[in-house]
């Protein structure tokens, strides 16, 4: 299989999270889809590529946690502005937007996040893919993959999906409305076509269920019932204002509704969770169970700034989304790792607990990510893990003053640009500024072409 040396790299960061993650004036050696040694003076086997990353900052690939890459489709328009529209109103306008979508739609705006995502130094990737609108048919997280392969992105997709109609309580759209039934078999053809547990698996799946407030009971059982079966990971929106709603129907908020039904645990992992109690917090840290942050729809959604440093200090494990572009207008995980870190300085006056020191930030966009999908062989550069890896050539004036701690940079200064090279299991996916084997230009024509068959 093929090897890459990179040689003379300025810097290495192992592992985010520790004191000691990083490694100067080192060597990096790739061996197939596996990272075969890092070192000094490493002898390059015969056929490998060498890379001079003389200046280079290698870092371990970026794991998204929560996305909904259809969105894509309706973002910076100012008509959707949630600064100028209540929730109601704003929900009232986009869903209809979203039943509109076709199967083509669902691809070139999954391809469209993808890229970026690549492009910002993402290696790994979850979707939450819930809008199955009727005539768009059930191949829609077939299609995704398809995207994720030509991109060469490693896909996680949680195959979503809404049970309650609107005349229930609900806010979802005749036309996106599921069974249960029809969502949980869609859910197990998909597990047994696609899943892949081993290790450096490019494809797995994830049984989730949109959120508590626009499904039945029932369809949280069965989807707990369903991934214990077949042993896959469950996500779902949690904490996003709708506490209430869930006590006033069920007699309590969403966290004891969701442990009381078993949708809790290692094998879980909740979006957002901005406005849980610490007590809420401290239960989901006993369970096992994650969240994945998404920093940047606080920005224009207002809504409160989410305790992390509650969570870090109660050992929550806790991983960084980039969330849709109907809350976030971009797919760019490494300008959310900057944004998580600020964020938290801005409210940190308001806390009871310290800010997180700045790389355990891009810890959580990396080795936390990879615990909330339960992957051991990403998240961390290290011989015998996955080759999944970006690299920011220092050398530029923009990095003056900030190269004494590579571990920092991303959260504390903030990268401006796409990454010098994006690398996934061993495969090169993006660099010098194009992706290799793809015309960028068509492929962004083509994603227009299908995003103006849908009349916005």
């Amino acid at each position: 299989m093929a090897s890459t040396l990179f040689r003379g790299c300025a810097a290495v960061v192992t592992d985010p999270g520790a004191a000691d993650g990083v490694l100067r004036d080192v060597d990096l050696l790739t061996d197939g889809p596996a990272i075969r040694a890092i070192g000094r003076d490493l002898v390059a086997p015969p056929g490998t590529e060498v890379i001079d990353a003389r200046g280079w900052f290698l870092f371990p690939g970026l794991v998204n946690t929560h996305h909904h890459f259809f969105q894509c489709f309706v973002r910076n328009r100012a008509e959707l502005d949630w600064t100028k529209l209540s929730v109601i109103q704003w929900l009232d306008l986009i869903y209809p937007i979203f039943s509109r979508l076709t199967e083509d739609c669902f691809y070139h705006s999954s391809l469209t996040a993808m890229a970026e995502l690549a492009k910002h130094g993402c290696t790994t990737a979850f979707d939450h893919q819930y809008n199955f609108p009727r005539h768009a048919g059930k191949r829609i997280v077939d299609r995704q993959f398809e995207a994720a392969e030509k991109i060469g992105l490693r896909f996680h997709a949680g195959r979503g999906g809404n049970t309650l109609p609107k005349s229930e309580g609900s806010t979802i759209p005749e036309e996106m409305l599921e069974t249960t039934d029809e969502f949980i078999a869609d859910c197990a053809r998909l597990i047994d076509t696609y899943h892949d547990a081993s290790p450096f698996s490019l494809r797995q799946v994830v049984v989730s269920p949109c959120q508590p407030v626009n499904c039945y009971r029932e369809t949280f059982t069965e989807s707990v019932a369903l991934a214990r079966a077949k042993g896959v990971f469950l996500h779902t929106h949690v904490g996003e204002g709708e506490s209430p709603v869930i006590a006033a129907r069920h007699g309590m908020r969403t966290v004891d509704y969701l442990e009381e039904i078993g949708f809790a645990g290692p094998d879980t992992f909740y979006a957002h969770c901005w406005e849980l109690t610490h007590e809420e917090l401290r239960k989901m840290a006993a369970s096992g169970t994650g969240v994945a942050h998404c920093p940047e729809p606080v920005y224009l959604v207002g809504a409160e700034v989410t305790d992390i440093p509650a969570m870090a200090a109660f050992g929550l494990r806790v991983g960084l989304g980039c969330d849709g572009a109907a809350s976030n207008d971009n797919s760019n995980l490494m300008h959310c790792v900057h944004s998580a870190y600020m964020l938290q300085c801005l409210a940190a006056s308001t806390r009871t607990h310290p800010v997180p020191e700045p790389r355990d930030f891009l810890a959580y966009g990396t080795t936390g990510g990879a615990s909330l999908l339960g992957r051991g062989d990403i998240g961390r550069l290290a011989p015998g893990m996955a080759a999944d890896l970006f690299a920011i050539d220092s050398r530029r004036m923009d990095y003056v003053g900030t190269r004494h701690d590579p571990a920092s940079l991303i959260p504390k200064v903030g990268i401006g640009m796409a990454t010098d090279l994006t690398m996934v299991n061993g495969r090169i996916v993006w660099a010098k500024g194009e992706f290799p084997g793809l015309d960028e230009a068509q492929m962004a024509a083509e994603a227009e072409a299908a995003l103006a068959t849908i009349n916005l």
